[in-house]
């Protein structure tokens, strides 16, 4: 990624089948300057940080107050990412007016660039107002957490044909909105190719398979620091154990003291 110059949603829809994209999430100062300077295209700022960071059994107990909170301090550590904030639950479902005020939160307050929803056919009409306020919007199929009740748990999605149906025509009626990438989560890798093909935008595949135009994982899950008390996803690839290392590095800070060898 080139230093001087930050990464746009229409940059991003323009990579589409050029290179693989790139997305990780990131909640705090220290980790968007890092996950930054790395060169990662995309930042997320997700509601899963109910889950990792706030301790949440859940994403929807999220707020948008916490998010906001949380964008803030990520705008304030990023410099190169497109940065995208995640709409909580219940933050847009109820209406399109409420869907373009917290978007616009998001941006005006939080410092994002673009904002990401899940959901398909039914929210088209927030979308196009979203983006008629000047505002870029990420999709979100598949397996999708604020659903969670209704899709009767984290289950992996497009395991029927009439599934594969209906993502895909989600997935053509958000990209003829006017959506700049969509994430695929918990989706059959089949499917998920399919619905690849079928649009214009990218796809971002989160346990989605390998033919999806680029990938986001949660950075937690990324660094291994949630795994030593919470099994991460069967998606996730670990590539620090960071949690274990937290660990011993407490437990040798406490010993120290104890036998008066710190400081």
């Amino acid at each position: 990624m080139n230093p001087v110059s930050r990464m746009t949603a229409p940059r991003v829809l323009a990579l589409k089948g050029k290179e693989p994209l790139t997305m990780l999430t990131a909640y705090d100062y220290p980790t968007a300057r890092l996950v930054d300077e790395a060169g990662i295209e995309m930042i997320l700022v997700g509601d899963s940080l109910g889950n990792v960071v706030l301790g949440y059994e859940s994403t929807l107990p999220v707020t948008m107050q916490e998010m906001l909170h949380h964008c803030k301090a990520v705008a304030r550590g990023a410099k190169q990412a497109l940065l995208i904030g995640d709409l909580p639950f219940m933050s847009y479902q109820a209406s399109v007016e409420q869907a373009v005020t917290n978007a616009g939160r998001f941006v005006k307050e939080g410092g994002m660039h673009a904002v990401k929803l899940e959901g398909g056919r039914e929210h088209v009409d927030k979308i196009k107002a979203i983006l008629n306020a000047g505002i870029p919007v990420q999709g979100h199929l598949g397996l999708k957490p604020q659903s969670v009740h209704a899709m009767g748990g984290y289950k992996v999605q497009g395991k029927t044909e009439d599934s594969v149906r209906q993502m895909v025509e989600d997935a053509k009626a958000l990209d003829q909105a006017g959506i700049f990438s969509l994430v695929l989560e918990g989706v059959v890798p089949e499917a998920a190719k399919k619905i690849t093909e079928a649009i214009r935008c990218p796809t971002i595949g989160i346990g989605a398979g390998k033919d999806c135009d680029g990938q986001v994982l949660v950075l937690h899950d990324l660094l291994g620091i949630t795994s030593s008390f919470c099994k991460p996803p069967s998606f996730a690839k670990e590539y620090a154990h960071l949690g274990a290392d937290i660990l011993k590095a407490v437990q040798a800070y406490k010993q120290d003291v104890k036998q008066k060898k710190f400081p």
